[in-house]
């Protein structure tokens, strides 16, 4: 029997999987020790109990919620599920390396900027313009990590902008926990507004921002044109940038202003933020759709080759498919529609380098990927061959 689908990987890939494997288990080591310093640590040399009673407050209102909000990126991801260990991964580092090193670089610059233009000068440039530029590289990284490590799970626009989605979540998540803190820390009206304001009304902050960053690795995965595939990244990641420094921007002039103008200013940029969140959805949406129409078009040669079948094209197709395989056949209907649809991925990948005239591996993995779909679907048969 040949192997399973799971087990399709280029030795090529395999290498990277275990480099990027080893970077993310580094990098999040590390990241952990620099939020244990900041807020464990640092607060207990000072006697501060309380600020770290409020973090385990924090943590019990922003992870659960944090949680919740996982569910949504998956939904526009339906068609060619992500491995979920993947996606495990681009969270914690989100979580521990991004907020970690963010909080020590937005710290030691705001102290050294405090120097040369005065305590308020400072933190209104290290909200404006030091968090937007270390927090979206910071994460940006992250994105350009699954970029590299895997490519062959990075497709195209789609993949990256759940991947990025994925790391901003698990960062929004702890900076969440952060500012829950401080906010129980001074009293419970002023923890309810902080809920309010970062929980409720914009948790898609992050998300929003770092999406831009992988939609332009995405355009770059797809492109056939050289001046996009190295120009798409920077214009994603300045775009992510600006975003995030004009919403930083604009709540600290809304807070600046008195009680009245700043409802109004706060309000207006609210109504923008959820046009521009609105219009963000549409694009996931068509984006999806697009990805369904490459995986329906690279398959049907597949279904009249008798390769794939018309019941296994089908599943790949249906939002709800991958559910109702593994509901009917367990974790080999899993492994079934995964590799239908990496089948359709690889010659998406095959048929792009061909027109380019560049090289790719995905030419390679069409014969054996095949293969393992026959086996899988084997293995079904005689499954419910035994089970008469």
């Amino acid at each position: 029997m040949h192997p399973p689908a799971s087990t399709v990987v280029h030795p090529e890939d395999a290498r990277r999987r275990r480099l990027g494997f080893a970077a993310v288990v580094t990098a999040c080591g590390l990241g952990a020790m620099s939020l244990c310093v900041f807020f464990v640590l640092l607060p207990a040399a000072a006697g501060q109990l309380a600020l770290l009673s409020a973090v385990c407050a924090g943590a019990a209102i922003a992870l659960p919620a944090g949680s919740v909000y996982l569910t949504v990126p998956r939904l526009l991801d339906r068609h060619d599920p992500e491995p979920p260990e993947v996606l495990a991964g681009c969270v914690a580092f989100g979580a521990l390396f991004c907020c970690g090193v963010a909080v020590a670089v937005n710290t030691l610059a705001e102290a050294v900027a405090e120097t040369w233009v005065g305590a308020a000068t400072a933190e209104h440039l290290a909200i404006v313009v030091v968090a937007p530029l270390v927090e979206e590289a910071l994460k940006g990284a992250g994105v350009l990590g699954v970029f590299h490590f895997l490519r062959r799970e990075f497709d195209g626009v789609v993949d990256g902008v759940i991947y990025a989605c994925f790391i901003a979540l698990g960062f929004a998540a702890v900076e969440n926990v952060i500012y829950y803190a401080r906010g129980a820390v001074e009293g419970p009206f002023q923890l309810t507004t902080v809920v309010l304001l970062r929980g409720v009304l914009s948790p898609w902050g992050h998300p929003v921002y770092t999406a831009m960053t992988g939609l332009g690795l995405g355009l770059s995965r797809e492109t056939t044109n050289s001046v996009v595939r190295v120009a798409a990244p920077a214009v994603g990641y300045g775009v992510a940038v600006l975003l995030h420094a004009t919403w930083n921007g604009g709540s600290l002039l809304a807070s600046a202003l008195g009680a009245e103008d700043g409802a109004v200013m706060f309000c207006l940029q609210l109504s923008l933020w959820f046009l521009f969140l609105a219009a963000f959805v549409a694009l996931m949406v068509g984006l999806s759709r697009r990805r369904r129409r490459i995986l329906e078009t690279h398959l049907a040669d597949e279904v009249v080759l008798g390769f794939v079948l018309p019941h296994e094209r089908d599943l790949v197709l249906d939002r709800r498919g991958l559910r109702r395989a593994r509901d009917a056949w367990g974790p080999d209907g899993e492994r079934l529609v995964r590799a239908v649809a990496r089948l359709a991925t690889a010659k998406w990948h095959a048929e792009r380098a061909r027109v380019s005239a560049t090289a790719t591996v995905s030419h390679e993995l069409v014969v054996p990927l095949r293969q393992a779909i026959a086996a899988v679907r084997s293995g079904i048969l005689a499954a419910r061959a035994r089970g008469r």
